[in-house]
């Protein structure tokens, strides 16, 4: 067809004289490139890169496959060399390279590739190891049993033949197979402008969801098909991750599939684990995997390995990989998940050719595919049948019309001149059918059929029949056999004929022929699934468990475990803890576990987030990192106040902090508040110029606020009397006046207990006089200047039940000075007041004690954690220091070198079993 050039009918003009001068119409490149490359991209679609969704096969294989049958190379005959099938399908079918076509072979002979290997390979055909196979002069082929079921009817009509490349020979345009090759085998291909990429699944499993979908076709749902065939099943097994994924590729025909290794922890001797790995991800290569590791043991990306050995054998995959003694061996196997191939993610997109067009097809529209081909299959296969019975038949009614009427066939043939006298008399004469008149009407020919009469007339192949009849079929042997194959072929017609025009015997049919496949050749489910998170977070990766975070003044933060540090009583010297610089000391030291979520308050008022874990892990006496390398800090900012919030985010709604300062102000906000920080950081807490974050504490209604000063004065106050600031711009309110040159030290959240000053000094006095280390005699509750008159004479003030309630609710405050001094002091010796005064006496501070340091509640069964600015640390429990009132010196808790100071003590509720003391 001419297409117009231009639209300018004088360049139009000049275009249809050169096609009257030289015969030549010129065309438009754009379109000839356009035309040109799409029918590229079709040939590559169709003839090379994407399955057929009835066979399951690419052209090169269903080639190889027709090419070893055409040869006889059968399950059942001796191996042939791969290369003169190689060249018997390039010479026959497929005018490719050999390599191409050779690989395709040894594919199809691989069982970790295939799940039904179709090809029963001889020799090296490669393995999970990335080798690859040997040369095709070495290895020998021939077909695996279960190819013959892609193979069987191949000649009986049942699939269209095609011409070949040059037109010599003819091939198949699709097999006759008699399973849902696709789906068992899988199939991988990349087209021009798509792909695909489609799973093996379990025969068993597969055959049964089509039987089941036989019996129902309009009922059965998505859902049905999932409980009957719950997912891929890969050659290599391996576990299946989560089902959303199948479920979506299910539904649609694209899904992703969350594949890990098999692999488990075993004892290998008293204290050492190893995990041992039996299985890999479908087509992930093992000594590639195994490389990975040992690089990442190497690198110290993945610590706590110790060996990795291969110890796989033609038995099978075996990988172990030995923990040091003191690894957490699930961190470490999550970590090989996150960090290797063992974990693989496979991305499913089901494009076939349906009715010669590539097609995204769902599970089930590949199953109904299938279901629709086998069944023209066994209609054309009927119908092949058929015609050859019926052939046979009325071959056979002639020879049982002539044996019938042997004396006149007999004298027509000897007063017939010549055989061709012979066969016109025996066509032109009206023979009596007799018994045959129901084997004609099966046969059903329109031009042989009988006649009113009972007669026939012989055809022309009848008549070359009776003129070829050997004497010894007209005995009486010979007609009984006439008679019983006639027979015989006038029930299979019969049963043909009902196939054809039942629905029902058709179904069954091919119900019929997927058992008996499935009963040969179904093997049990390879690969499990289960219903787990694919997605891997980076707590799943580390092993939770109780660490002591330091952080110096000059920004240097660090986490140790716990279980490094031994107990000690006492007035011990310690042990080093770390090793600052001259100019930088420790100021914050607490215990959290791994996956504790951190709020970082600086001296800008600014709040940083992060997971404990992502702190730098060192020794004691390292260092650790910088801050300023893990937040973004301004010049002169640096971390004041550090938060260990709850780690699941969904419960901040429900919980308040509050922040207290240097200067003495206090502030509650939402812990919500401070929800969804980004790396930069978010605004706290506004500040005056030398103003710093003292504490940031989480706590309840009902709880009190005790604030301390370094000039040992307190005030407690309950947390109800402060309101819930809104914003995080706000300075806050006064919680405490402070004195010239003082400043706040801490803030310590306590029970809140309604109690009269006369109930508190009757349970101190009880409390007291049941103490040994204690002096009886000191009786005093607060200081002279600070207490109401009371009055207690012999009657008393407390019931039995108001001393449990009390007992209930008492804390002990542990105070400590810079000078290493600390006491403890019930919680019933701080009153209740009103925050923004003075306070009163929380412990003598100056002369031997020095400043305070520190104050806060603590159990009997805690220890705590002490360290100077020289860098000296010292871990003892609570019940060695002395319970005290408030106004005393206190005891000797940490005997400081010369020249040092206490700068931070930590709570410690969590101690190792069989500690040390010193």
């Amino acid at each position: 067809m001419k297409v117009p050039l231009s639209s300018d009918p004088d360049v139009q003009e000049i275009a249809d004289n050169q096609v009257a001068v030289t015969g030549v119409y010129p065309i438009s490149i754009v379109d000839e490139m356009k035309r040109s490359y799409l029918d590229y991209a079709m040939s590559v679609i169709v003839s090379r890169a994407l399955p057929d969704v009835r066979d399951g096969l690419k052209p090169v294989h269903r080639r190889i496959l027709f090419a070893m049958r055409e040869s006889g190379y059968d399950w059942d005959k001796a191996h042939r060399k791969s290369a003169r099938v190689v060249g018997d399908v390039i010479g026959k079918y497929h005018p490719h390279g050999d390599s191409a076509i050779y690989g395709a072979l040894v594919r199809m002979a691989q069982s970790f590739s295939m799940e039904l290997p179709l090809v029963d390979g001889q020799g090296n055909f490669g393995s999970i190891d990335g080798d690859a196979a040997a040369a095709m002069r070495y290895t020998e082929v021939r077909l695996e049993k279960v190819a013959h079921h892609l193979l069987n009817d191949l000649y009986k009509d049942t699939v269209n033949f095609v011409p070949n490349y040059d037109g010599s020979e003819r091939e198949p345009s699709v097999l006759p197979a008699c399973f849902p090759n696709l789906l068992v085998n899988g199939a991988g291909g990349i087209a021009v402008g798509m792909a695909t990429n489609i799973p093996s699944h379990n025969l068993g499993e597969v055959i049964a969801a089509i039987i089941a979908l036989i019996n129902k076709p309009d009922f059965m749902s998505e859902d049905e098909l999932i409980d009957i065939m719950p997912g891929p099943d890969f050659p290599t097994g391996g576990i299946i991750i989560g089902r959303s994924g199948i479920r979506d590729y299910y539904l649609t025909g694209r899904g992703h599939i969350i594949l890990r290794g098999r692999a488990s922890i075993e004892e290998i001797r008293a204290g050492r684990e190893a995990i041992v790995i039996t299985e890999f991800p479908y087509q992930v290569n093992k000594a590639d995997v195994v490389t990975h590791i040992s690089d990442l043991s190497t690198e110290s990306k993945i610590e706590g390995i110790s060996e990795v050995r291969d110890e796989s054998d033609r038995d099978g995959c075996r990988v172990v990989i030995e923990l040091k003694r003191d690894a957490s061996s699930e961190v470490i196997l999550n970590q090989l998940y996150r960090f290797t191939a063992l974990q693989t993610s496979i991305r499913v997109n089901a494009v076939a050719l349906n009715n010669g067009k590539p097609e995204l097809m769902t599970i089930k529209s590949m199953l109904l595919a299938f279901i629709n081909f086998r069944e023209e299959v066994v209609l054309r296969r009927t119908r092949f049948l058929l015609a050859k019975a019926r052939e046979r038949a009325h071959l056979l009614v002639g020879l049982a019309i002539a044996v019938a009427n042997v004396d006149e066939v007999v004298t027509l043939m000897r007063t017939a001149s010549n055989p061709e006298a012979a066969r016109t008399g025996l066509l032109e004469r009206l023979w009596p059918a007799g018994d045959m008149a129901e084997v004609i009407a099966l046969i059903a020919d329109p031009e042989y059929g009988l006649n009113e009469d009972g007669t026939c007339r012989l055809s022309r192949p009848q008549s070359n029949a009776i003129l070829d009849l050997r004497l010894q079929r007209i005995t009486a042997l010979g007609r009984d056999d006439i008679a019983e194959e006639l027979q015989r072929l006038a029930s299979e017609i019969t049963d043909y004929l009902s196939i054809l025009r039942s629905r029902e015997r058709v179904s069954g049919i091919v119900t019929q022929e997927l058992e008996q496949v499935s009963a040969e050749f179904a093997t049990p489910r390879k690969t499990d699934i289960v219903d787990l998170d694919s997605e891997l977070c980076d707590e799943d990766l580390i092993r939770r468990e109780e660490m002591v975070v330091t952080v110096t003044y000059a920004g240097w933060i660090k986490r140790v475990p716990l279980s490094v540090y031994r107990a000690q009583r006492r007035g011990g010297k310690g042990r080093s803890g770390v090793n600052p610089r001259e100019e930088d000391f420790v100021t914050r030291m607490f215990v959290a576990s791994t996956h504790a979520q951190l709020l970082f308050f600086s001296s800008h008022g600014q709040v940083y987030t992060t997971k404990l874990w992502r702190l730098p892990l060192a020794v004691p006496q390292a260092r650790g990192k910088a801050l300023v390398n893990l937040f973004p800090l301004e010049k002169g900012e640096r971390v004041t106040s550090i938060l260990v919030a709850p780690e699941d985010e969904s419960q901040w709604a429900d919980l308040s902090v509050v922040f207290a300062t240097t200067f003495g102000m206090v502030r509650r906000n939402k812990l919500s508040d401070f929800g969804q920080i980004n790396r930069a950081g978010k605004l706290a807490m506004k500040l005056e110029p030398g103003e710093g974050i003292v504490a940031v504490e989480i706590c309840g209604e009902d709880d009190d606020i005790l604030l301390t000063t370094a000039g040992g004065r307190c005030i407690r106050f309950p947390v109800s009397r402060l309101r819930v600031f809104r914003g995080r711009g706000s300075r806050g309110v006064s919680g405490i006046a402070l004195g010239q040159g003082d400043t706040l030290i801490s803030m310590a959240v306590l029970k809140h207990f309604d109690a009269t000053p006369e109930e508190r000094m009757e349970y101190l006095k009880w409390r007291r006089a049941t103490r040994d280390d204690v002096d009886a005699q000191d009786l005093e509750v607060e200081d002279v200047e600070d207490v109401e008159t009371v009055a207690i004479g012999s009657e008393t003030v407390l019931t039995k039940e108001r001393y449990a309630a009390m007992s209930d609710v008492e804390q002990f405050i542990l105070t400590v000075s810079e000078n290493g001094y600390g006491k403890r002091t019930s919680s019933f010796e701080y009153r209740v007041t009103s925050r923004g005064g003075k306070g009163i006496v929380a412990m003598a501070a100056g002369g031997r004690n020095g400043k305070l340091v520190t104050s806060f509640p603590v159990g009997p069964d805690d220890q705590i954690m002490l360290v100077t600015g020289g860098g000296q640390l010292i871990r003892c429990p609570v019940d060695s220091i002395r319970i005290a009132g408030r106004s005393t010196l206190g005891v000797i808790v940490f005997n400081t070198a010369k020249n040092e100071h206490v700068v931070a003590v930590e709570r410690l509720n969590v101690y190792e079993d069989g500690a040390e003391e010193s």
